[in-house]
């Protein structure tokens, strides 16, 4: 494929992937989880963010080929681990694809929500088929205006908390949310799904210019943007709401900037921020599942039509309209209550995969093993700290896949010997 993308675009990727829908939407199920604990939570999140990342970044220097942790479980587990770790990232993936979609229904049009997501379906698939380069243009002006728009609801938060107080402004609500340990780490792993995508870039790898020095430097970079973004309206929304008024809320940084910015006529602004921040998410997170899709058909786990290139612009475009298929598939027929929680366990599995296949680089490549080991122990105990429900419909879903691995297997080593 086409090496187009240098740090400035390789790092875009990453913050398109990241600043989507989960910074509007991750804060009502994660306060009520973690309570005032929320900001622990958050930062368990981080620390457990930044360990996948510094793993994923030493394997992409390794290994800098599309398919992100399907490759890297292949080359330094074994067959049967990739396969997890693609098979985990499709399937959370997708279902994080569909809540996008329908949170820019909501957002922007709230009423006809599935109409509005079906439509933005199908206008970043028809993006993503154009190329990269396109795609990544219209992550810059989505990204730019999201940011701005945060960072306005932030400025004013504080400029409220220390120039307002004699307005009287008070938080709607404080306290509240699960107690102790277990609450704490089921927000941390609902927070996971707003960090989830700081390795996105790891999936174009053969798409990237020097990715040996320029994929670390834009995973770590991208994620340390982030975090503190993330810090910042963390903070002002829950500031502002307190963890009960933002566990109640359903669209919290619209409640927020209402209190803030003192009423509703500006709020639209926000509605629409969301909307193209769900839609930047999506762009991206269509980009990267189709990379692994198209790994994965390369290895014979997915039909061999799924590898093909458009001659052209090396473009794969079979992978990219089946997985903007697939998704349009399940916004039309699945009610997406629970997708935030589905998601982030399909891709705590899938960078356990990356932490383990981390410890078996040479010492040069491999960051300290502490690094990989803390990252390994955090997803797997976030991901069965996230609610019930979502763990047993995640586990249900990566059994039918890995039941699936030996017959792939098996069509793979024929097509082998003949």
């Amino acid at each position: 494929m086409n090496r187009t993308l240098g740090l400035g675009g390789a790092v875009t990727v990453g913050l398109g992937a990241m600043v989507g829908a989960g910074v509007f939407a991750v804060w009502s199920p994660a306060a009520g989880a973690a309570g005032d604990a929320w900001l622990w939570a958050l930062l368990v999140a981080g620390v457990v963010a930044w360990c996948n990342a510094t793993s994923s970044a030493a394997l992409a220097a390794t290994h800098p080929s599309s398919g992100g942790t399907y490759v890297y479980g292949r080359e330094r587990l074994g067959p049967f681990w990739g396969y997890l770790a693609g098979w985990a990232f499709v399937l959370g993936k997708t279902a994080s694809c569909a809540a996008m979609a329908m949170v820019v229904g909501s957002y922007l049009l709230p009423g006809s929500e599935r109409s509005v997501a079906a439509l933005a379906v199908v206008t970043v698939t028809a993006l993503n088929v154009l190329g990269v380069q396109r795609s990544l243009a219209a992550t810059r002006v989505i990204l730019t205006l999201v940011v701005l728009v945060l960072l306005a609801v932030v400025l004013a938060g504080w400029w409220l908390g220390t120039a307002g107080a004699q307005a009287g402004t008070e938080p709607v609500s404080t306290g509240g949310g699960v107690p102790g340990w277990p609450g704490l780490l089921e927000g941390a792993g609902l927070f996971f799904f707003a960090f989830a995508g700081y390795a996105r870039i790891t999936t174009l790898g053969e798409e990237v210019r020097d990715p040996a020095r320029v994929i670390p430097r834009a995973v770590l970079l991208s994620l340390g943007v982030v975090l503190v973004l993330y810090l910042a309206v963390g903070g002002t929304v829950l500031g502002t709401l307190g963890p009960q008024g933002a566990a109640a809320s359903g669209a919290p940084v619209v409640d927020t900037a209402v209190l803030v910015w003192g009423g509703q006529e500006w709020v639209w602004v926000v509605r629409v921020a969301a909307g193209l921040a769900a839609l930047g998410a999506l762009l991206n997170l269509v980009l990267g599942i189709s990379r692994t899709v198209l790994a994965m058909a390369r290895d014979g786990h997915l039909p061999s039509r799924l590898a093909a290139l458009s001659a052209r612009g090396q473009v794969p475009r079979a992978a990219e309209v089946a997985v903007g298929a697939v998704v349009l598939l399940v916004v039309l027929s699945v009610d997406l209550r629970g997708a935030i929680g589905f998601s982030s366990f399909g891709v705590l599995l899938y960078y356990a995969v990356a932490n383990a296949a981390a410890l078996t680089l040479p010492a040069p490549a491999r960051p300290s093993s502490a690094v990989p080991v803390l990252g390994l122990v955090g997803c797997l105990v976030l991901a069965f700290s996230l609610p019930l429900d979502s763990v047993l419909a995640g586990a249900v879903l990566v059994g039918l896949g890995l039941v699936a691995y030996p017959i792939t297997r098996a069509r793979r080593t024929r097509r082998a010997r003949g």
